[in-house]
């Protein structure tokens, strides 16, 4: 069983920065696919940015260029560097992992508050 915890998230004004971080418990951490979703107010959980099989990454299209997701399996720790924010990255953004590429996404944090003034 793994624990997902999620923090760094707040109200910044657009055009700021916001680094989340996804603490996990579990020794095999290094072995998971992981990856970040959010959900904003009245819309779907969108993904947003995961691992690639072979240690590359994949990024919504809203978010390219600004977002980067980065991994310390030293620390069991998976961050969200967010640039250049907008108010439409307003949203509930939540942690998630996967023992297999192969299976859907299969344990959650409890997510945490990113909120973009204009």
């Amino acid at each position: 069983q793994v624990q997902l915890e999620e923090s760094g998230g707040g109200l910044v004004q657009a055009g700021g920065s916001l680094r989340l971080s996804c603490a996990a418990s579990g020794r095999t951490f290094s072995s998971y696919g992981m990856a970040w979703f959010r959900q904003a107010p009245g819309k779907e959980r969108e993904r947003v940015a995961a691992f690639r099989g072979s240690g590359g990454a994949t990024y919504a299209d809203s978010v390219k260029g600004r977002f980067t997701i980065s991994r310390d399996d030293a620390k069991n720790t998976v961050y969200l560097q967010m640039n250049s924010l907008k108010p439409e990255d307003t949203a509930v953004y939540y942690c998630a992992g996967r023992r297999s590429l192969l299976v859907e996404y299969e344990y959650w944090g409890q997510g945490t508050q990113v909120t973009v003034s204009s």
